[in-house]
């Protein structure tokens, strides 16, 4: 197993490695501990792996989730599919996956299941770096702040509000701090995003809406980023806990279908 890092502090390429293949505890380790240096990695090349054996490898990693958004008639619900096409756009707003739960997600695995002909790259950001960039001034003031977080936001932002209601009953707006503490390496990292972070408890509007405007713009900046382009057998790994993401829809009209599966993580301290 070879690691080749894209940035200098976020993103690798791992090669020499089978993820269609049952993994050594050895291996699943390297896998992890690269996840933890590198935030995101990616491997080229794996197209022998189906949803079945995407799935396998995901539980490596932990328990995973099934979204509510999947189909009851899915034979494989921890399946998440992605598809865009015509004028249906990719997710590119910058996010953190589902941090509308109360325990939001260790990380994503997502492969690539039909590739447009050109474009549709995705960006990671290193919130941990983003935190490392704001001035003193700012971290003090967000220390020990809450942030709100809404399923309704995204998935329901077009529906009515009768509609809006009974989906906060299935899925109630959460508080995550707004600086969390990464369980594993002890980093501090940046923790709202566009999608989901609807407020911060305890503001009104007016207080909440520009400092969560320049939080999030954090995740914006080159300096922190990675860049990746997929082609046919790419998989990507990224840990939800350290880093927000977006895609490039510039393969529009073309057709990109995605798969993801989601490791059920622990709640934000």
């Amino acid at each position: 197993m070879e690691i080749e890092p894209l940035t200098a502090t976020i993103g690798a390429e791992i090669s020499g490695v089978d993820l269609a293949s049952p993994l050594s505890d050895d291996e699943i380790a390297q896998i992890r501990r690269a996840l933890l240096d590198w935030k995101v990695i990616f491997f080229r090349d794996q197209h022998e792996l189906d949803r079945e054996r995407h799935i396998a490898f995901g539980r490596s990693f932990g328990d995973l989730e099934v979204h509510p958004l999947t189909p009851s008639t899915q034979k494989e619900p921890e399946i998440f599919v992605l598809p865009s096409q015509g004028t249906h756009r990719a997710p590119d707003v910058w996010h953190s996956d589902v941090t509308w739960r109360p325990e939001p997600s260790l990380g994503s695995i997502l492969r690539i299941v039909e590739s447009p002909p050109l474009g549709g790259d995705t960006l990671w950001a290193d919130m941990g770096a983003a935190y490392d960039m704001l001035d003193d001034s700012t971290r003090k003031e967000i220390d020990g702040l809450v942030g709100l977080h809404d399923f309704v936001r995204v998935f329901g932002a077009h529906l009515p509000p009768d509609e809006q209601a009974k989906m906060r009953e299935r899925h109630p707006t959460v508080e995550h701090p707004v600086v969390r503490t990464h369980p594993e390496t002890g980093r501090r990292t940046i923790y709202v995003n566009r999608a989901f972070t609807c407020g911060i408890k305890g503001l009104d509007d007016s207080e909440s809406r520009p400092l969560l405007a320049e939080l999030e713009r954090t995740a914006t900046i080159p300096d922190v980023q990675c860049r990746f382009r997929w082609r046919p057998g790419s998989v990507a790994f990224w840990d939800n806990r350290a880093t927000q993401h977006c895609v490039s829809n510039d393969f529009l009209p073309h057709r990109r279908v995605m798969e993801r599966v989601t490791v059920v993580g622990d709640r934000p301290y």
